[in-house]
């Protein structure tokens, strides 16, 4: 039996699949994505408006306490591949949501690049937080 009718940070899990192989996050303490779209308004002479949002791709962002060097390691190796002249392939995010109902849903993030927006703040006594940014494509429903 459920304890809410909502979900909960507890109830997702995301897998990241970099250029290079996964890439195992530890400490995850926050995730989240938001569609992109392009807006398309329409005002016809009869008075009716009309109005279309177009997908523009995905964002959005990993919150970590610094557990291991693996964010780094990730940005450092697109960084030196592009620096050296080879351009890395995008990666894939999986997005797995523990359903109320005892199911889950999983969702795919195509065409992933990779921004590390904050590489932490190191000082005594601290955790050191780190932002994982993300760019993708598109998102589909797998299961």
């Amino acid at each position: 039996m459920a304890l809410n009718t909502f979900s909960t940070g507890k109830d997702c899990q995301v897998v990241v699949l970099g250029p290079f192989g996964r890439v195992d996050l530890e400490h995850v303490t926050g995730f989240q994505s938001r569609q992109i779209t392009a807006s398309v308004r329409v005002d016809r002479m009869d008075g009716t408006m009309l109005g279309a949002e177009l997908p523009k791709g995905w964002d959005g962002s990993f919150e970590i306490e610094r557990g291991s060097s693996s964010a780094d390691d990730l940005v450092s190796q697109i960084e030196q591949s592009y620096l050296s002249g080879t351009t890395p392939a995008p990666g894939t995010l999986y997005q797995y949501v523990d359903e109320l109902s005892g199911s889950t849903s999983t969702y795919q993030f195509s065409g992933v690049v990779f921004k590390l927006a904050s590489a932490g703040i190191y000082k005594g006594d601290a955790s050191v937080k780190q932002t994982l940014e993300f760019y993708a494509t598109s998102r589909s429903r797998v299961s």
